[in-house]
């Protein structure tokens, strides 16, 4: 009976432990911005000051670590700080990076037929990626962007 006393501390503290590994293990990954205005903070609370506020909604971010609620995130242009984490969704979207249009197609090869072009700032709604390019919608067009001009796509 005695030795069940001792054990079961022990046991609760271990179960405990694996979802907070669980967890780690998970990151990065990406998200993208729920809300129409959310604070990136120096740190982990509401106490840190505010480094930036962001203004628009599906702005890809690649999470970092996660805290209590709070994740550790970056931005598209490498700025990194806190976000809470209700403030962030796990839809998937990307912004156009690099200079000049990104050629939008019909499919995903560079012979397939153009429908758009589109500046690099853009943010879409990211779906699958393969063979270098990623199926994407902008304001319910649909099309396909090639992989390498999204940030937001591939692995974190």
């Amino acid at each position: 009976m005695t030795i069940h006393r001792l054990l079961a501390p022990i046991l609760a503290m271990l179960m405990m432990a694996g979802p907070a590994r669980a967890e780690d293990a998970r990151t990065p990954y990406w998200a993208s911005i729920r809300a129409g205005e959310v604070n990136m903070r120096a740190g982990p609370g509401e106490d840190y000051r505010i480094n930036w506020v962001y203004h628009r909604p599906q702005l890809p971010i690649k999470v970092l670590r996660t805290m209590q609620g709070w994740r550790l995130v970056q931005d598209p242009d490498g700025v990194q700080g806190w976000m809470l984490a209700r403030f962030l969704t796990r839809e998937r979207s990307a912004i156009v990076r690099g200079k000049g249009l990104a050629d939008m197609r019909d499919d995903g090869t560079a012979a397939a037929r153009l429908l758009w072009r589109v500046e690099p700032g853009v943010v879409v709604r990211l779906g699958d990626c393969g063979e270098g390019w990623c199926a994407v919608t902008i304001e319910g067009r649909r099309g396909f962007i090639e992989q390498v001009r999204l940030w937001g796509a591939g692995e974190p």
